[in-house]
């Protein structure tokens, strides 16, 4: 669904700037579909710490990955990819810090 893009006005009372949110477009690979849409179900899932975000959840993820019903070499691909797509993000939140 598609929602638009918050006005000037809108992003200046939250403080922010429409360059706040340039980024370069990146192409999603038909093989990297299933991952990335596990990855982004699992956005709410972050064990957080005193320190920031540690790790996701992984009871949520094999929990999820149960219920996809997949091979157990499909299920172990797919931890793979969420494990290293968990890695660059937290790698990409502590550079934010």
């Amino acid at each position: 669904m598609y929602t638009p893009a918050p006005s000037e006005h809108e992003l200046a009372a939250a403080g922010l700037t429409a360059e706040d949110f340039e980024c370069e477009a990146v192409e999603l690979w038909p093989e990297n579909e299933r991952a990335y849409f596990l990855f982004l179900s699992l956005q709410t899932q972050w064990r957080v710490g005193m320190g920031g975000a540690t790790g996701l959840d992984y009871l949520v993820l094999f929990a999820k990955l149960d219920r996809m019903k997949l091979s157990d070499e499909d299920a172990e691909l797919l931890e793979q990819d969420i494990r290293a797509m968990e890695h660059e993000a937290l790698k990409a939140m502590s550079e934010r810090e």
